[in-house]
This record gives structure tokens, C-alpha cells and sequence, in this order.
């Protein structure tokens, strides 16, 4: 069991930076997830942990030791991959025995470690089945299974579920959760793109972005307080609408000037010097709501509906030209193209952000 240190993790290919300094401390039993678009490093960071490559400069601790020239074997690391990399003429329960026949471990410590773990990824009945004669969610199990199988300090998941459907998607990701229930001492590190997958599963999310890490919280305080607009808009699925707008008037309550000159008053503190300045106005299309009366945010007409039966999206053409507004309604609303709505949002919900594209926010 161990708890992860990164100081000022860097990787370099030659000329090219990949990674700029990642600092990151991870506390024993935490289920972490890395989040981030294609190219963001996340897989490369966690390649680094496992080992599989180099560290150009800063410190890998794990358990307090410093593991920057230790080899993977040597790591106390077990590692699932994107594909499952069984062995297909081997058993469901050869292929979760194998490293351990390598390692030497004693015939009875094997069986009982390999039954353990299939008891726990309800993979009992299938232990003298092929690869071949299972689903694509049984044979991720299996993966896991002999990941479990080493009794490993850490737990690395390199998108274990990008090759599964849907259905199996949200299975074999309900089995990763009770994994991590069953397993509360150890820790686990979890990359993906799929933020349903880092909402659902994580601790803690780590937000990637060019190699940087944007910002590091509990999953719902990254969806509530963004630290900054990259994760304002990664984070939410449809993303958050943003508008640029200009501060008229701070204080604890701030008055901002959309593009089409209406005003907007939210509930958030901004200094008096940034009176003038340009921001970003953020709303998320699950907090918007049709106004019945009342107070509106904004009006527009609907585009394009797309009615998904326990939602409905609606793109709406609002203040900013070319910009389409996200509303995202429960149920089947039954608006129609072409129709002009008024939009209304509760005040409490609503995001600013500065200049530079950090919130205004301080937690």
C-alpha cells in the first residue's frame, strides 16, 4: 500500500517538452483520475509511474522512496491497459496465474490469489474458458484480475474502457467501483478522456491541459467552481456557454454588459480596479431554464432541438453572434424550431471569469 509524490515532474523526447512540471501528491487509498483532451500528457504521466518511461528531471516518490531508476517489476505497481493483452491460448485462470508462476510464488499462495480475485470480478465460472470464448467486458476483467492478482501498491488504469460499448461500458465501470470498495487501502490512478468515467469513479480529478496541470479537486468541486475557463468548459457535458461580457460595475455583487448590451448582475466579488475590464460570462445549459415571468438572463430563438427523451437540448441563437447557446431541459420539453424564448438561470450558478481566463472564485 502507497501514497505517490510527484516534485516537479518533467519529460522532454529530445527538443520536444511533453510534460512542464507536474506536482502532485496522492494520499494512500485515494482513487485518482487524470482527465484531459488527446495529447495532454495524461498517459505519459502515468507511463512514468509505472515506469515504462523515463523521468527527464524532478522526483517519482512512492511509499516515500524516491523510484526514478527503479524498474517497473521492482515498483510494487500493477498496471491495466487500453487493450487487454491476454494471452489467448492460455485459461481465464492461467493468463491471471502467469506472472506469479514467473515470480516463483508457491502453487497453493497462486490458486488462492487467483480465486480470490475472481471472486471478486465475479469471474469464477469462467476460469477454464480461452480469451476467445468471452465478452469484451469478461476479458477486461480478467485484465484486471491478474492486475489483482500481484497484490500491487498501486493500481494504473490506462483507459481500460475506450474498447467496450456502451452497455459494457457502464458495466465493467460499475465492477472498477466496487473494486475500489473492496479494496480500500489501495490506491488507484485512472486515465481517461471519458469524464462520465472521472465523475462517476474519482476521489479526485486532475484536469490536464498541455502537459500542465489545470486544476486538482474533488469532482464536484471542479463541475461547481472551475478554477479556470479550459476547465469550465471541459468539465460538464454538453460544455458550458461562455460569453465574453465587460465588468460595469464590482463589489460583492458584480453587473456585466453582454455583446448585445444586455446586463447580467451575479452574485460573485470582483475589485474595484477591474471595473472596465473585459471577462468571460459562463452558464451551464443544465442551469438554464425557460422564464416564465420574471427575471430573464437572456432571449433567443431555437435553432436545432434535439429531443433525447430524458432531456432535451436546445440551441439557441443568444446575445454572441456565430455563438450558439447550449439549454439543456429535463424530460421532453416541447419547444420547437424557429420559436424565440426567454432564458432565466439561478444567480447563484453563474461563473465570471478575468482577462486572463482565471475565476473570479476563491473558494
Amino acid at each position: 500500500m502507497a501514497g505517490l509524490v510527484l516534485k516537479d515532474i518533467r519529460k522532454n523526447y529530445g527538443q520536444v517538452k511533453v510534460l512542464h512540471g507536474i506536482d502532485l501528491e496522492i494520499e494512500q487509498g485515494e482513487f485518482i483520475v487524470f482527465v484531459g483532451p488527446s495529447g495532454c500528457g495524461k498517459s505519459t504521466l502515468l507511463r512514468m509511474i509505472a515506469g515504462l518511461e523515463d523521468v527527464t528531471s524532478g522526483e517519482l516518490l512512492i511509499d516515500g522512496e524516491i523510484v526514478n531508476d527503479v524498474p517497473p517489476s521492482k515498483r510494487g505497481i500493477a498496471m491495466v491497459f487500453q487493450s487487454y493483452a491476454l494471452y489467448p491460448h492460455m485459461t481465464v485462470y492461467d493468463n491471471m496465474a502467469f506472472g506469479m508462476r514467473i515470480a516463483g510464488l508457491p502453487r497453493d499462495e497462486i490458486d488462492k490469489r487467483v480465486r480470490s480475485a475472481a471472486d471478486i470480478l465475479q469471474l469464477g465460472p469462467y476460469l477454464d474458458r480461452l480469451p476467445k470464448a468471452l465478452s469484451g467486458g469478461q476479458r477486461q476483467r480478467v485484465a484486471i484480475g491478474r492486475a489483482i492478482c500481484r497484490d500491487p501498491k498501486v493500481f494504473l488504469f490506462d483507459e481500460p474502457l475506450s474498447n467496450l460499448d456502451a452497455a459494457l461500458r457502464v458495466a465493467t465501470r460499475i465492477e472498477i467501483a466496487k473494486l475500489n470498495e473492496s479494496m480500500p487501502d489501495t490506491t488507484m490512478i485512472y486515465v481517461t478522456h471519458d469524464q462520465v468515467e472521472a465523475m462517476t469513479l474519482a476521489d479526485r480529478i486532475v484536469v490536464l491541459s498541455a502537459g500542465r496541470i489545470e486544476q486538482v479537486g474533488a469532482p464536484l468541486e471542479l463541475y461547481e467552481h472551475p478554477a479556470n475557463l479550459f476547465v469550465a468548459r471541459f468539465i460538464g457535458s454538453p460544455a458550458m456557454n461562455i460569453m465574453p461580457a465587460t465588468i460595469l460595475e464590482t463589489g460583492k455583487t458584480t453587473t456585466i454588459a453582454l455583446k448585445d448590451g444586455s446586463t447580467v448582475s451575479v452574485d460573485i466579488e470582483t475589485p474595484a480596479s477591474d471595473k472596465g475590464k473585459n471577462a468571460s460570462f459562463g452558464v451551464r445549459p443544465e442551469d438554464l431554464s425557460i422564464a416564465n415571468g420574471g427575471s430573464q438572463l437572456f432571449e433567443g430563438t431555437v435553432s436545432l432541438v434535439e429531443a433525447l427523451g430524458e432531456v432535451t437540448l436546445l440551441y439557441v441563437d443568444g446575445p454572441v453572434e456565430a455563438e450558439p447557446i447550449t439549454v439543456k431541459l429535463p424530460g421532453v420539453a416541447g419547444v420547437k424550431k424557429g420559436e424565440t424564448l426567454r432564458f432565466a438561470a439561478d444567480r447563484a450558478k453563474l461563473h465570471l471569469f478575468d482577462e486572463s481566463g482565471h475565476s473570479y472564485y476563491k473558494g
